[in-house]
């Protein structure tokens, strides 16, 4: 067994602090890593405080990770020492059901193994970055692309879950040159929405509340901005959009988008509130035989394309790096959206 130190919730009203556990020896198709970056996900918040339920403690979360790799199992070939990886929400999955044999494990009909407060193969919890180290089986490891300097790492790490969240709906959705599409908030979601649907050769319009966001948003790559609180501004988009990608994880009225929509147009949901949006209008969706989608984060290769894309377009995610011993502070903060656009913390903080 592997001795490690990590930051974890002990109980849902705890802060998070210094935590010692152990993981498993190194097994024949696992690469074990050391976690260099960690980015923090307002699912880390969420799973850590039990607002999910369902929440095993202690709970280390963490699935945004790029590490080096320390050793590989002995049936390891496609990963050596030394090299730069990266680890996302995913560390297993059963890959006999239909959708893992279509490299969608994030779909798996057995349950993926996520990468905290998950139960693995051996039935143990898994624990996830907020640590110095991590084991995962090699099919579950993604490859850093060069392109990607030392520079680059910590703006890596989130691409690992809000680049591949965004990335995979408009990739399905068949977005790319001529494309109109918006994005509604500006997080670490839709920063990120922005920057690939810009490089993927759509016009992209950024929906807000907030007026003072319009210079960042076009810095992002945005080619509108429209305050979606302003009735004449959202009625001149009317019948517009091809796909709206809706990131905001707070309960609202998803009338005033679908009536943007084209007809065949698909807004996909992909912030996840606590409590169900109001009930839509089903007259707006049947006259003009528009969707309202959903889906989750990406599968293993459809993510290591992500990388490849980014690391081609040059995009990584605007991000703030902390020490670990600020990661409750970090929480406060991104729940009054203090932040632009994704916390990721310096493992090298974490002493033992």
């Amino acid at each position: 067994m592997s001795k490690v130190l990590g930051y974890a919730a002990q109980q849902a009203s705890t802060p998070l602090a210094p935590y010692n556990f152990e993981r498993r020896e190194v097994q024949p198709e696992d690469v074990q890593i050391q976690i260099l970056f960690c980015g923090i996900c307002h699912s880390d918040l969420h799973t850590a405080r039990n607002e999910w339920k369902g929440t095993v403690y202690p709970c280390v979360p963490g699935h945004e990770i790029v590490g080096k790799v320390l050793q590989v199992g002995k049936d390891v070939t496609d990963f050596e020492a030394g090299e730069i990886v990266a680890v996302g929400c995913m560390v297993d999955s059963c890959a006999n059901c239909a959708s893992c044999k279509e490299n969608l494990e994030q779909y798996c009909e057995n349950v993926p193994v996520f990468t905290y407060n998950s139960k693995d193969k051996f039935g143990q919890i898994t624990y996830g970055g907020y640590s110095n180290q991590i084991i995962v089986d090699h099919k579950f490891v993604l490859r850093v692309p060069k392109e990607f300097t030392e520079k680059d790492y910590p703006g890596v790490a989130p691409l690992l879950c809000a680049g591949i969240t965004t990335y995979s709906p408009l990739r399905h959705w068949k977005i790319g040159k001529g494309s109109v599409v918006g994005v509604v908030g500006l997080g670490g979601l839709g920063h990120m929405a922005i920057k690939l649907a810009h490089a993927m050769g759509a016009h992209v319009v950024l929906f807000t509340t907030s007026a003072g966001k319009a210079e960042d948003a076009k810095r992002l790559g945005a080619d509108e901005i429209v305050i979606s609180k302003n009735a004449n501004e959202m009625k001149a988009q009317a019948n517009k959009f091809d796909f709206i990608m809706n990131t905001v994880a707070a309960s609202h009225n998803l009338d005033p988008f679908i009536l943007l929509l084209k007809r065949d147009g698909v807004m996909c949901l992909i912030g996840a509130p606590a409590t169900p949006h109001p009930s839509p209008s089903i007259q707006l969706l049947i006259f003009g035989r528009k969707q309202i989608a959903g889906t989750l984060i990406g599968g293993i290769k459809e993510t290591q394309e992500m990388l490849d894309f980014c690391a081609q377009h040059k995009i990584t995610s605007d991000i703030e790096m902390i020490s670990i011993q600020d990661v409750n502070t970090a929480y406060e903060r991104m729940l009054k959206s203090d932040v632009k656009y994704r916390f990721v913390i310096d493992m090298a903080s974490l002493k033992g």
